[in-house]
């Protein structure tokens, strides 16, 4: 399996790596930067550059049903000749995209501290984001707008730590997700905390604190069933 760098420093935008394998379904490396899309955030996207000074544009990131491999998907035509097992390659990620995905995905986390309720679904997008709430009472587009950008502006540190899924088991307050569960059976689950606001165990990238987020307005509130709220975000920028 690829040593996934992201998942400790989701700051780093270029790697060194080894081809594992190359097919039809894309490109495996030995380690990487790429984001494989996952829990509604997307997959990455960038260059891998050739030792001969070739790139091929890598324009999405998945993970193999059945492997569990990270798959660097080439553009059409790639990868073609020139790309084999056991090349070194430098992976290049479209750094200012994956930025604008870490800050929406941490201003999701946020909201979950402004709304207290379960979360029944959620996506990430380029500049926007929503999430799906177990709620039937209204809310105020203006008021969860303002509570949130205060948490944003209080520049909260985010931190990283990793719990047994037998510690998780025991601490189910922890899973804020009532339709999607975090991975189990791979020994570790890691958490993400944002000092004092919110933990919750996530696989995705996340900003170093919250102030890197920026203003966000609430764009609007949708009523998507008795008991759904669906609170869509934009940056206000």
């Amino acid at each position: 399996m690829a040593e996934e760098l992201y998942q400790t420093d989701p700051y780093l935008k270029t790697c060194e790596a080894r081809v594992v394998s190359v097919d039809e379904s894309g490109i495996v490396l030995d380690r990487t930067v790429f984001y494989a899309a996952g829990g509604g955030q997307p997959g990455d996207t960038g260059v891998l550059r050739l030792p001969g000074g070739e790139s091929i544009a890598v324009t999405d990131t998945r993970r193999d049903r059945e492997s569990g491999e990270v798959m660097h998907i080439p553009g059409p035509g790639a990868p073609g000749p020139g790309i084999e097992p056991g090349q070194t390659v430098t992976a290049v990620l479209d750094w200012d995209r994956r930025y604008r995905l870490m800050r929406m995905h941490s201003c999701l986390h946020l909201m979950c501290a402004v709304i207290d309720a379960g979360v029944t679904g959620g996506q990430v997008h380029d500049g926007r984001g929503r999430l799906d709430f177990d709620l039937q009472e209204t809310l105020d587009k203006e008021d969860v707008g303002t509570r949130l950008n205060q948490l944003i502006r209080q520049n909260r540190d985010r931190s990283f730590r990793w719990i047994t899924d037998e510690e998780l088991d025991a601490h189910p307050e922890l899973v804020k997700t009532l339709s999607v569960q975090p991975p189990r059976g791979l020994g570790r689950v890691r958490l993400v905390e944002f000092d004092g606001l919110d933990i919750q165990p996530c696989g995705g990238t996340h900003v170093a604190s919250t102030g890197e987020i920026g203003p966000i307005r609430v764009a609007k509130i949708e009523k998507k069933g008795r008991h759904n709220r669906r609170v869509t975000v934009v940056f206000d920028e």
